[in-house]
């Protein structure tokens, strides 16, 4: 378990340390100049210059690039062109929205998923698998920010069970509470939920029909199991690994892929202060946004290489 360990810790440090050097040349070849954006098209070319060096934009990409590396590893992400804020504070206020809405997100499209997925494999080739396998087609075909337009025009307009946007906040000082956050949560995160439940349904469906088939699952029915058991005992988790796999890469996107849904529903969180920084070229913020989503993505995936251990002991050996 230590050498697989080391191992993926290994594979992880090289992973970040490529996202860094991508993030940092992307950004670096985009045409424009921060400091005439923040002042103007009709600002002085010595107030451009002047503003230039302060943001460090005189400096040498390598040294920009050192300077960018060092302040994360020391927790010091820079200031905010825009907003004039630690760029750490504004992702971390960000990040009190966005984690909970992704994995609110993630826990309904798992919780669809695998009781679709489940449900048509043991009724395979029938009536019920067809009609699960059709919504889930209907699902992926359908995009989320268009199916979030038709829950705020049923659920808000129509039926004003919901807001139709905003966030009240966790705190009650903040003018909402745990309940009305997570309410204002719930629209977006079944927008979000559709799609990938819908994928992971289909992904839970092939892999029980898979181990639906081995010899040990044969020999449990013989043994007098009924299929019930049989299929939530022993398939289930042997079924797993490929629907851990496709959970976490969702995990990931949910993530990476709130900017719509979060402007769509004028929420706070880290997409929206994505799409505003670029809106305002406020580079610093944008490097650092990017490279915490890329960061988030190689973790994910560094936990899923963890549970695969866990669920099947076979990996461990394997790697070696």
């Amino acid at each position: 378990m230590a050498l697989f360990l080391l191992k993926r810790l290994a594979a992880l440090a090289a992973t970040l340390l490529a996202a860094s050097i991508v993030v940092f040349l992307v950004l670096e070849i985009l045409p424009g100049n921060a400091a005439q954006v923040l002042l103007g098209p009709d600002a002085a070319p010595e107030a451009v210059a002047e503003l230039a060096r302060k943001l460090g934009l005189d400096q040498s990409a390598w040294q920009r690039y050192w300077h960018w590396i060092a302040g994360l590893l020391t927790g010091d992400m820079g200031l905010s062109h825009a907003y004039g804020t630690p760029v750490g504070e504004l992702i971390a206020e960000r990040l009190l929205l966005t984690v909970p809405l992704a994995l609110l997100a993630m826990v309904l499209a798992a919780c669809i998923a695998l009781a679709a997925g489940v449900y048509a494999a043991s009724r395979h080739n029938r009536l019920g698998d067809v009609g699960v396998m059709a919504l889930a087609q209907l699902g992926i075909a359908i995009p989320n920010f268009w199916f979030a337009i038709l829950l705020i025009l049923l659920f808000s307009v129509q039926l004003q069970w919901f807001s139709a946007g905003g966030f009240p906040g966790w705190t009650q000082a903040s003018g909402g509470g745990f309940w009305p956050a997570l309410q204002a949560l719930l629209l977006p995160a079944i927008s979000l939920a559709v799609v990938q439940g819908a994928i992971l349904a289909r992904i839970t469906r092939s892999a029980v029909l898979d181990v639906l088939r081995e010899d040990f699952v044969r020999t449990a029915r013989a043994k007098g199991l009924s299929r019930r058991a049989a299929l939530w005992r022993h398939v289930l988790r042997n079924a797993m690994i490929p629907v851990v796999t496709v959970m976490g890469l969702q995990f990931a996107n949910l993530l990476a892929g709130t900017i719509v849904v979060e402007n769509v529903f004028y929420l706070p969180g880290l997409g929206r202060l994505i799409f505003q920084s670029i809106a305002n070229r406020d580079l610093v913020v944008v490097r650092n946004c990017v490279m915490l989503l890329a960061a988030m993505v190689v973790l994910v995936n560094f936990v899923v290489d963890l549970l695969y251990a866990a669920i099947d002991p076979r990996v461990q050996v394997a790697g070696p």
